[in-house]
């Protein structure tokens, strides 16, 4: 294991910074690869990327690059005309999904925004006003924009905001007959995650998949897959339903598209596609030339890198290194779940996940704990063996430190 300095951390305090989230204590300035610095010289190998969105890494100096190139170009022009490189993303994206159409934004939030909106709309055109119900699954995480919010399935994100919108369902998570009951004539869309994020990491079931599939077209619905956090290569595959191998009617990206830039993207297929008509939605910034630019390089990066291979390899290393933390601790973790480099460690209670993430930090690792009581392991894409065996080696470091 390398050493790392674990002098005494400065955190240089904001404090009109809104409290809105509960930081670590810790002031990062700068990141390389898989590596965190903060402003006392401490490195942190990284596990979290932003929350599943550096794939490449920080600081990839191909997209530095890029994003340099195209700010001493154009930043931005307004959506009342053509512009590059937005329109090349968006058919690269049409082309790699095998999609039709792709509407951009800002943020993942925004992306399942429009994706509510387009299903709404296009039972509409068609005729069903009362075709109108969104449903979702319980346990799911869509946003924390209102109509993004009412799709989502966790109490405690809606307390305070009530009421939210309204025509939003939830039904139980894998459970065939609970979706087979939901699915109706008023179903608008059914709009799920391929692998709950926010959750703590719990991979639908490919039958329960299949099965929405089936459900959806035989009703009238459209299938719409969040594939916020788990697409742009995290499982292995460039999206998530090539993955499971179940087609969708339309999904949403975001987080990782630009390796940290902010964009967001709602891609369409089929009749759908159409649905959306000048002044039925829109985006001051949505797809500005930028961040787009950041993302035509990291496609073109994933694809000389041959990502999917690395994924698959990595992540087995990393799942077969949870099992064994796993079986080295059966009183405190649960057996992992998840996929790819989308990984999930079970924390057993009385145990609690978020215990163990600031003394991650004393011991150069930084890590993050996810609803169910999880700790959850979105590492760039990028990271290497020899990075694994050294995040595996600090985590058990960390794990000594906050059982003793």
């Amino acid at each position: 294991m390398q050493p790392v300095n674990r002098g005494a951390r400065l955190v240089t305090q904001h404090p009109h910074v809104m409290a809105n989230y509960g930081r670590l204590e810790i002031n990062i300035v700068r990141g390389e690869g898989c590596r965190l610095y903060d402003e006392s010289g401490n490195a942190y190998l990284d596990m979290v990327a932003g929350i599943a969105v550096c794939a490449l890494g920080h600081a990839h100096p191909r997209i530095a690059r890029a994003v340099a190139e195209q700010a001493a170009t154009l930043v931005h022009v307004s959506n009342l005309v053509h512009y590059e490189p937005t329109g090349t993303l968006a058919d690269r994206l049409a082309e790699l999904a095998g999609f039709d159409a792709v509407f951009f934004c800002n943020s993942g939030a925004e992306a399942n925004e429009a994706a509510i909106k387009l299903a709404r709309k296009h039972a509409w055109r068609r005729g069903e006003k009362e075709r109108n119900v969104i449903l979702s699954a319980k346990g799911s995480f869509h946003g924390r924009t209102m109509g993004a919010l009412a799709a989502t399935d966790n109490p405690k994100y809606h307390e305070g905001f009530e009421p939210l919108p309204r025509g939003f369902r939830h039904v139980a998570f894998n459970d065939l007959a609970a979706l087979d009951g939901a699915i109706t004539e008023h179903t608008a869309a059914f709009l799920i995650e391929p692998v709950q994020g926010e959750s703590g990491v719990v991979p639908a079931t490919r039958e329960y998949l299949l099965e929405a599939r089936r459900l959806c077209t035989q009703r009238g619905a459209l299938l719409i897959f969040d594939e916020i956090q788990c697409g742009m290569g995290r499982l292995g595959r460039l999206f998530a339903h090539q993955f499971f191998d179940v087609l969708p009617d339309s999904l949403t990206l975001a987080k990782s598209l630009a390796n940290g830039l902010p964009i967001g993207a709602l891609i369409v297929r089929g009749e759908a596609a159409s649905s959306l008509k000048p002044g039925d939605h829109g985006t001051t910034f949505g797809g500005s030339p930028v961040p787009a630019a950041a993302a035509l390089e990291h496609l073109k990066i994933r694809e000389i890198l041959d990502l999917d291979t690395h994924v698959e390899a990595m992540g087995a290393l990393l799942l077969a290194e949870l099992r064994q933390i796993a079986a080295e601790f059966p009183a405190v973790f649960d057996e992992p779940r998840g996929f790819g480099l989308m990984l999930g460690l079970p924390v057993r209670e009385p145990h609690a996940a978020s215990a163990f993430v600031p003394h991650g930090l004393d011991n150069g690792l930084l890590i993050n704990a996810a609803g169910r009581n999880t700790l959850r392991f979105v590492p760039p894409l990028i990271i290497n063996a020899d990075e694994i065996r050294e995040a595996l080696q600090r985590l058990r470091a960390t794990i000594a430190v906050t059982l003793a």
